[in-house]
């Protein structure tokens, strides 16, 4: 039978040993910079001047579109499906999307390191017990059985209880953990929205790519069945007797070349139909069925709105706010690198319960302490710490760099579209006119070859021209289609740093990291509230 003991252990007085704590971090506190001041000036000096406006005409006309649904707007449902399909499957979405995961994991280790750690331990023991231990007089014990009692017999001893660490971030460097966690974390999303863009754009191409391959390839058939018939009266009159062999021989090269170049388009076309097989993931059957279905493509690309002012595009690139947010994570790092050369101070704690037995005798005890309130104060390292803080102002200047050449990339993508636009639209009148001359006069050759009025040289040199006039309309339209799809890329897709998380990822948008970045944009020369109304495009 064991008789418990009450051990009274003692612990620092609480009421005296937190007044020491705050003063301390106060008086350390009060010799921190503040880096956020350094940040926004970093910042403001590294935001590019951008153009007040487009050096390119913005052409007009249509009915204006949001870019973010500007695929509905088209009314063509298999090209929504196959960017759908290929949204899915990428294997560059994919990579975005688990960049997103690894950031997530990252920022939330990054929080963690503002807040106190707790962690249960405990212990057991079993050694000759010592007499002496501080058992109090008066207690109540087994009878003969003293604090002299415990000595030479074997003694247990179980600890159990919880401690914490908690490091106070006076000067930031945890905070600046947490920043540049969370501003990779953004720019992650941004890329994600980017990949998107990229994938659409490119389905999008070779979508619109085998449906003029398929008009071109309709031109080359009526070529193709033209020269054929012309060889079939040829040879007629050859075997009358009306015309020299050498003429059938003519018309017959004609006609073979002819099937040749017609048999080499569907060929092209055949090559888009296995891109789009490897893009989307969809069975070839499937897929030609859908293709099948597609409605017609000589109607022209439905018009978007895009902003007349280049800040207000540029800062709807998730490129561009994705560069912004490596600039913003490289800062911070660079203030924890700074941070790390100055004090640190982190406080312990701990409660828990002691038991004792030992003789036949049991003990038991409550035991709590605040501290050691430890203070560390860095004095030779080798010069680590100073080389840390240079590399990390190394990444900064290469972040800012990254950051300047992405908006001149942005603004010559831009540029370059609204120009192939504006060249297209120029030279589409023309180029249907030339069509349709070239084709009248091949009729009108055709009819007097048939009344022996046209040599057979001459038709073929009206079908020739006729021929090179329709395939280069049909070129024309197909280079109009790519230059709004690049247009639709280098305006951002329609991407919104404010609704584009809650919008595709199914969660509410996260603060913008960004935001000095952006208002430093869109504060730019011209960015006035009468010039930021949008331009329709056609």
């Amino acid at each position: 039978m064991t008789t418990p003991l009450n051990l009274p252990i003692q612990s620092p007085p609480l009421g005296k040993v937190l007044p020491l704590v705050w003063v301390v971090a106060g008086l350390l506190a009060a010799c921190a910079s503040t880096p956020q001041n350094a940040l926004h000036e970093a910042l403001a000096s590294d935001a590019p001047a951008l153009p007040t406006q487009w050096q390119a005409p913005l052409p007009h006309g249509g009915q204006l579109t949001d870019l973010s649904r500007w695929w509905a707007s088209q009314g063509d449902p298999v090209l929504l499906g196959l960017i759908d399909a290929a949204q899915r499957i990428s294997p560059s979405v994919s990579a975005a999307a688990a960049r997103i995961a690894q950031a997530q994991a990252s920022r939330t280790g990054a929080s963690a390191s503002l807040l106190p750690t707790l962690n249960a331990v405990g212990s057991a023991s079993r050694a000759p017990a010592q007499s002496g231990l501080g058992i109090p007089d008066g207690s109540t014990t087994t009878p003969g059985a003293g604090p002299s009692a415990f000595g030479g017999a074997p003694a247990t001893t179980l600890q159990l209880g919880v401690q914490t660490t908690w490091e106070l971030d006076l000067f930031g460097a945890n905070r600046a953990t947490r920043d540049a966690a969370q501003a990779r974390l953004d720019g992650s999303r941004a890329q994600w929205h980017e990949a998107r863009v990229l994938v659409a754009a490119e389905v999008a191409n070779t979508y619109l790519g085998w449906g003029h391959c398929q008009r071109l390839s309709a031109v080359t058939d009526a070529d193709a069945a033209s020269r054929a018939e012309t060889a079939r009266l040829t040879r007629l009159s050859t075997q009358a007797g009306f015309v020299a062999p050498a003429q059938q021989a003519l018309a017959d090269a004609s006609a073979a070349d002819a099937r040749a170049r017609a048999t080499q388009q569907r060929a092209v076309c055949d090559i888009d139909v296995k891109a789009l097989v490897a893009l989307t993931g969809l069975p070839e059957p499937d897929l030609k069925e859908k293709l099948a279905s597609a409605p017609g493509h000589s109607q022209a690309i439905a018009p978007v709105s895009i902003a007349s002012l280049p800040a207000q595009v540029i800062a709807q690139r998730p490129d561009i706010y994705s560069a912004e947010c490596e600039l913003l994570a490289a800062l911070a790092d660079l203030d924890n690198a700074s941070a790390q050369r100055l004090p640190r101070l982190s406080l312990s704690g701990n409660i828990g319960i002691v038991g004792y037995r030992a003789g036949g005798l049991q003990a038991n005890g409550d035991t709590w302490s605040i501290g050691p309130l430890s203070l560390s104060v860095p004095l030779f390292d080798g010069g680590r710490a100073s080389a840390n803080a240079k590399a990390a102002q190394a990444r900064v200047d290469d972040a800012a760099s990254q950051y300047r050449a992405k908006v001149r990339q942005a603004v010559r993508e831009v540029e370059e579209a609204l120009v192939n636009l504006q060249s297209t639209a120029s030279r589409s009148d023309n180029a249907a006119i030339a069509r349709n001359g070239y084709q009248a006069a091949l009729v009108a050759a055709e009819a007097r070859h048939r009344a022996g009025l046209a040599s057979l040289i001459e038709l073929e040199d009206t079908r020739r021209t006729a021929l090179a006039a329709a395939s280069n309309l049909v070129a024309l339209e197909r280079e109009r289609a790519a230059a709004w799809v690049a247009l639709y890329r280098a305006a951002g897709g329609g991407w919104q740093t404010s609704s584009a998380e809650e919008d595709t990822l199914g969660r509410p948008p996260h603060p913008n990291p960004a935001d000095s970045l952006h208002t430093k944009i869109s504060n730019a020369p011209g960015t006035d509230s009468a010039q930021s109304l949008s331009k329709p495009l056609q």
